[in-house]
């Protein structure tokens, strides 16, 4: 299978864009991220997958900490700051932050916002998968999130029945 062809059919699986983040003794640090998933409600777990080669990785697996932010429709131009090559102090100024239980900075206005503690890695390929504990969840005023489909953003919002 070629690399171009599994990545063409992945652009057809949409999903939720997120801002993963983190701060400790290893320093504040964020990314985008799609691949975030439910693992299981007891005890409420998900997963994200982080690639090994990223920057922002050493800072991940040292804190052992970090925040899953849901991302609403008006927060596409901060994920892509998160997502570039944009230095980590603008990155956190393009938007409003607190500390969560875990000290992990959590997004004022996110859809939702998970924060964690990392329970365990597995490498596959290129990846880790960090399996996390969720320690305290922080609902957005609306049900209302961004999704990225076909290479394109998708805002998502809830109408009355």
């Amino acid at each position: 299978m070629q690399k171009a062809d599994y990545r063409n059919a992945m652009s057809r699986l949409g999903a939720a864009v997120n801002i993963i983040t983190t701060d400790g003794p290893a320093g504040r640090a964020g990314f985008t991220a799609s691949a975030v998933c439910s693992v299981t409600d007891e005890p409420p777990t998900l997963l994200i997958c982080l690639n090994r080669t990223a920057s922002v990785y050493p800072a991940f697996e040292a804190n052992g900490v970090l925040c899953v932010n849901v991302l609403a429709p008006g927060h596409q131009e901060l994920s892509g700051v998160f997502g570039g090559k944009t230095p980590m102090d603008e990155r956190f100024a393009a938007g409003r932050w607190h500390a969560g239980t875990t000290g992990s900075p959590m997004l004022d206005g996110a859809a939702v916002s998970f924060d964690c503690r990392v329970v365990r890695s597995t490498a596959v390929g290129t990846h880790d998968v960090l399996f996390c504990e969720v320690a305290a969840i922080t609902l957005g005023d609306t049900a209302h999130g961004l999704v990225y489909f076909d290479r394109r953003y998708h805002g998502l919002v809830t109408t009355a029945d």
